[in-house]
């Protein structure tokens, strides 16, 4: 046993010695002063280092938006009642877009199928392919591309517009305007009116529920339970006055820097809140 221990040390003792001779016999032939050889080794190393650094960060930010899905997910299913449609109301005079639409991306992620996003002064629907750049943007910083596997559909003036693919389920967002409040009720009234005038109807036919099924939209999007209101302006502002009867509002300061648990809580608020619907 004594042999063999002695046979082995003194053969790790002739391949350190070789090391060492191939070591010393690059470095000079390579380059005198050693600076290419230092090259060669951080050639080598620095990659690998860098590499491992960049699979620490990915993987990192990829179980952070695992965990912000799996998140909301549980947040929505922990409710006790979530809406089926929520409105935006922004009352105030410089809306920030980057907000909005993280606004917006959370009420998908949680299960809202609907959202309305709302100002008085026609900014957003001015801007409304801004706004959807934006959303799109968040959704895939907060959720990744596995919130990519539905579709999301944008619709404006009435007219349906299926635009991207956004959020992990199947969502609407409608952007709104002044002229889908009292100015459609308006419209509405003028044709009626006029086919009257044109003998199509007579005034007997004009009834609530036909004004209802003129001012719906044509995938009949249902009333807002929720609207959250931003902004000091005691006022609807015109939104939506004949689809808001039975809505339930929360005020909230402001929508600047709002944060997910701002939203989470007027949610937990509305959960709570007992609606008896004119009862």
């Amino acid at each position: 046993m004594a042999l063999v221990y002695d046979f082995a040390w003194r053969l790790l003792h002739a391949l350190l010695q070789l090391h060492r001779t191939l070591v010393a016999w690059f470095r000079s032939h390579l380059w005198w002063n050693g600076r290419l050889w230092k090259r060669a080794m951080s050639a080598l190393i620095v990659p690998l280092a860098l590499g491992f650094s960049n699979h620490k960060k990915c993987v990192a930010v990829t179980g952070k938006r695992v965990g912000r899905r799996q998140r909301f997910g549980a947040d929505g299913k922990a409710m006790e009642k979530l809406p089926l449609h929520v409105g935006l109301l922004i009352a105030e005079e410089e809306p920030r877009y980057s907000d909005i639409a993280n606004l917006v991306v959370w009420c998908m992620a949680v299960g809202i199928s609907y959202v309305s996003v709302y100002d008085n002064q026609g900014v957003f629907r001015r801007n409304n392919s801004r706004l959807m750049e934006e959303i799109l943007r968040q959704q895939q910083e907060q959720l990744g591309p596995e919130g990519s596997k539905h579709s999301v559909e944008f619709l404006s003036n009435g007219c349906d517009k299926q635009d991207h693919q956004v959020l992990s389920c199947q969502a609407v967002v409608k952007v709104l305007s002044p002229d889908d409040g009292r100015q459609g009720i308006v419209e509405v009234a003028r044709k009626l009116c006029h086919s009257v005038e044109q003998r199509e109807r007579t005034a007997k036919d004009i009834d609530v529920t036909l004004l209802d099924s003129l001012l719906r939209e044509p995938k009949n999007i249902p009333d807002p339970d929720l609207v959250l209101k931003f902004g000091p302006v005691q006022s609807t502002l015109g939104f939506l006055p004949w689809h808001i009867r039975l809505s339930e509002f929360i005020s909230l300061p402001t929508h600047i820097d709002i944060s997910y648990e701002d939203l989470l809580g007027a949610l937990q608020s509305f959960a709570g809140c007992e609606q008896r619907f004119g009862k």
